[in-house]
This record gives C-alpha cells, structure tokens and sequence, in this order.
C-alpha cells in the first residue's frame, strides 16, 4: 500500500482524558447547553473513545482522496453499535450523527447526545424536524454523518455488498447540494465478542473514505435524487473492495451478525 494514502493510528500518544467526575461538574458549571459546556463534553468523549479504541483495537485509517473544506455528509455502512464512536475519534473533523430519538430518552441522555451534536430522527415515518437541522448544519460547513442503511446490516443486506438503502442520504444531498463522502467501516462487530476486548488480541478495524459525490446540477428532483443513490450505492462498493485488496481483507471480514461473531473463537 503507498504511505500517502493511510492514516494509520495506533495509540502511542494519545491525550488521557479528564477523570469523569471532574468532566461533569466543568460542565455543569458552564451550562451543558452553552456552546463551552458542548466544546468540553465533545473533546472529554472523543479522547477517551480515541484511547479505548486503540487500546483494544487495531484502526486503520484511510482517505483515498482530499475531504470537501466546506459541509458534506459521511455516509457510512453500518456493522455494529460501535460505529459511531469508532469513526468520530479518527475523523478529522466534528461529525454531526443523525441519530434514532430513542438514544435521547430521559433527561441525562437527552443532554448527553445534544450535547455532542447528534441530530435525532424517528424513523418510524418522515421527520421533517431532523432534515430542517440537518440541512442549516450542512449550511453552515459542518459535516453530517448518517447510515443510508437505517440499522446494522450483514451480509447480502449490507450495502458494501449491494444490499438496498434508505433515500435518506439522496435526498439530503440533493436538498443541500453538499457533496456525499462514501465511507465503509469494516471490522468493528468483531467487538460484539468479549474475547476480543482482551488487550494482547487488538481485533483489526478497517476504515476507507472514497472521493466525493457531487450532486448535479443539471438533474432535479427525482433523478437528482436517483443519480445520486446510483452513484453513491455503486461507490461504496468500489470502495469496499479497494480496502479489501489494501489490507488483504477476505469473507471473514465481511459484515457478519452479532450473534454470528459472539460464536466466533
């Protein structure tokens, strides 16, 4: 593999995180809603995922091509519950997930994910609330990441392997006319088995970001939206199988189920 092309991170000197009693209280004094309370909950989060996962983990990292200055969305296939804070630490940039509201029930987890930027959305039906906020977040040259699968997918559901999606992500791009970065994450339900929390096995995670979809200009609506979903569901293929011959990845790597990698040795 050329060296230009990977982030590869391994840990070795990673910031200690702020013990979490004392996290707590910083931000109760500056208000859990004040935009300090959110800069220090954000980078307290971040820094400790970033030491659990190379702790535990191997992650490797890659961005094939240069990522968008300005707002875009990182739509990622989905493997585990371990996504999303595997890929915000090793991202080089906030990431603003749109989320289920179930995560936001009670009062401590509501102000937990609000305060890390997470957008929620019912997915029971059209949430029109969750696309206003996504679409000023983008305005405003933020990145928002979502999962065009709606859930955990394995096998030939999985969208790395030509599985159907949701026209959340199309229909978001083309509302926005921000740029789609593709991204599959390969690797991380493997943590689904306790075995592989243990230190001396470092389980390897795989993480590949593809070159921009730009939304056309000279489409609009429904083939806007279907260029975009053929362009996109093509493009994450193409990806998988280049991280796949980067890393020597085979169909054990291939999303599996939880209770499938909970059985695994």
């Amino acid at each position: 593999m050329n060296d230009n092309k990977v982030a590869a991170i391994d840990g070795e000197g990673a910031p200690i995180p702020q013990p979490a009693g004392r996290l707590f209280e910083t931000i109760k004094r500056a208000g859990p809603s004040s935009a300090l309370g959110r800069e220090i909950l954000w980078h307290s989060v971040i820094k400790t995922l970033f030491v659990l996962f190379t702790s535990f983990a191997r992650v490797r990292v890659v961005f094939y091509h240069p990522l968008p200055k300005t707002g875009f969305i990182l739509a990622s296939n989905h493997v585990s519950h371990f996504d999303p804070p595997i890929l915000t630490p090793f991202f080089p940039r906030q990431i603003d997930w749109i989320g289920m509201v179930e995560l936001f029930h009670g009062k401590f987890l509501h102000g937990f994910f609000t305060g890390l930027n997470v957008i929620p959305v019912d997915r029971a039906g059209s949430d029109r609330a969750a696309l206003r906020t996504a679409l000023k977040r983008l305005q405003a040259g933020r990145v928002v990441g979502i999962f065009p699968e709606g859930g955990i997918r394995d096998g030939a559901a999985s969208i790395v392997n030509g599985g159907k999606m949701k026209e959340g992500v199309a229909l978001l791009a083309s509302l926005s006319g921000v740029p789609i970065i593709p991204c599959v994450i390969l690797g991380s339900d493997r943590l689904y088995n306790k075995r592989n929390w243990l230190p001396w096995r470092r389980v390897q995670i795989c993480v590949g970001c593809g070159p921009a979809i730009h939304p056309p200009d000279d489409l609009s609506g429904e083939q806007k939206r279907r260029y975009i979903q053929s362009e996109f569901a093509a493009g994450i293929v193409r990806l998988k199988e280049r991280l796949c011959a980067d890393f020597q990845l085979g169909d054990a790597d291939m999303p599996h189920s939880p209770q499938q990698r909970m059985m695994e040795p």
